[in-house]
């Protein structure tokens, strides 16, 4: 993936969520949804960690640091265990109580690969949504 296009992309959502009116952005250390998903063929669970989010209505879109658990059984014959922590990047978009995430994995080099980075896609609940006072 190139690092100058994800960048950019990055850039123009950030500046555009600025200048938008009757929206609000801000900043969350954590946002209470739980995502699983699929990415380097292997699954992923994980939680918005830190994050800036643009709010407008029940709709979010956060970009968030992304403390998670990676499952995959490595092939050959040097393997690492199938369950390992990890830290990604991510866009996620929440509607309501409905969670849909871009997470990004940094793999790092080793004697087979060159260190790369790998887009995933899941799909997850917003807890938070929950817990909001009903009004009549």
């Amino acid at each position: 993936m190139d690092k100058k296009l994800v960048s950019m992309f990055v850039f123009y959502l950030l500046v555009g969520m600025a200048v938008c009116r009757g929206q609000s952005i801000k900043a969350s250390a954590f946002d209470g949804i739980v995502v699983a998903g699929y990415v380097d063929r292997g699954g992923f669970t994980n939680f918005t960690g830190p994050n800036i989010n643009w709010v407008k209505g029940d709709s979010r879109v956060i970009l968030s640091a992304l403390p998670s658990l990676r499952y995959k059984k490595d092939e050959g014959p040097t393997q690492n265990t199938f369950v390992t922590p990890t830290l990604g990047i991510g866009l996620t978009y929440a509607y309501r109580a409905l969670a849909i995430q871009m997470p990004f994995y940094y793999n790092s080099k080793t004697a087979t690969e060159n260190g790369r980075w790998h887009v995933g896609i899941g799909i997850g609940l917003r807890l938070n949504h929950f817990n909001k006072p009903k009004t009549d």
